[in-house]
């Protein structure tokens, strides 16, 4: 897309990637830097779809040729440097990719963090004319993270997702002897900022509603394996559903027990334990059924295999 910082007349041939699109969510990302209210007040007036007024609710078509009126943007300075980064891909095809994401690394730039997993896949994939995240991972947690390579792939998961239709299993290793083979939580979760600004959650009743179902894997004393099945997905809902029955997660420098953490480091253990290690669901372009399974990472198996040796 070629004009903007200029005073000149836009015109946006849509392709694949901006299909299917609202026209003001449209515009807001290609118009980076405008204010919302400048969009609003061009789609009222001078932007035209072939040649034609729309609404803000219009959804944009393939072959549709779009006019952007001249607009002033402020230059941006420099944008910051973001390496071309591939991650370990567990399966790809021409719709989807699913990646094994490291822990400590953001999925996307923002909130103190320039860059994340997908600026760098679109750093590293110049030519990709599409590529947007599917869902979120904690930066602190590892393993499956699915990127769309087509919008008509990002909204069919999105409706999978919406509708209950994947299963999104994580290992977590606990503080504490779990007994309960298999327990249904259901605790509502309530989002707030702390007095320094950081995003936190908790249970309380007004909350919104969740479900955690956990599979007790192994005991060790003092320890406990489980694998979480995600019925609804909420920020931090396994780590705030854990914490508040009194099984955090070994390493979780949030909601976790912040002195044994701290001897954890000294046994090896320098991240939170949490893990996502598997999803399935049917594809949404090809309906075939999928299950994509992400290894436990090598810190996290070396803790492990410690923890049989006691």
């Amino acid at each position: 897309m070629s004009g903007l910082g200029k005073e000149s007349v836009t015109w946006v041939e849509i392709d694949e990637g901006g299909e299917g699109q609202r026209i003001d969510n449209f515009l807001f990302k290609h118009l980076k830097g405008v204010p919302k209210s400048h969009i609003y007040r061009i789609l009222r007036g001078e932007v035209r779809v072939n040649k034609k007024r729309i609404d803000q609710t219009y959804r944009l078509q393939m072959g549709d040729v779009l006019r952007i009126p001249p607009i002033r943007v402020a230059e941006k300075p420099q944008s910051e440097y973001v390496p071309a980064t591939e991650f370990p891909i567990l399966y790809e095809d021409d719709a989807l990719i699913a990646i094994n994401k490291p822990a400590g690394t953001a999925v996307h730039g923002g909130s103190g963090v320039s860059f994340g997993v997908i600026e760098q896949m679109r750093s590293a994939r110049p030519q990709a004319k599409f590529l947007e995240l599917v869902h979120r991972l904690d930066r602190e947690t590892s393993g499956i993270l699915l990127i769309a390579k087509k919008r008509s792939a990002l909204v069919g998961m999105h409706e999978i997702m919406r509708e209950g239709n994947s299963d999104k299993r994580y290992y977590a290793l606990v503080l504490g002897e779990w007994h309960n083979v298999r327990q249904h939580v259901k605790l509502p979760l309530h989002k707030f900022d702390t007095p320094q600004g950081e995003k936190r959650v908790m249970v309380r009743e007004d909350g919104q509603q969740s479900h955690t179902i956990f599979n007790l894997q192994k005991n060790w004393p003092g320890f406990s394996l489980l694998e979480a099945e995600l019925k609804t997905g909420r920020t931090h809902q396994i780590r705030v559903h854990l914490s508040h029955l009194g099984f955090p997660i070994a390493g979780d420098d949030k909601y976790g027990d912040f002195a044994r953490n701290k001897e954890l480091m000294k046994q090896g253990l320098k991240r939170m334990f949490l893990h996502a290690h598997s999803i399935s669901f049917k594809h949404p372009l090809t309906e075939q059924s999928l299950t994509i399974q992400a290894p436990l990472a090598p810190e996290l198996q070396k803790f492990i295999d410690r923890l049989d040796k006691v």
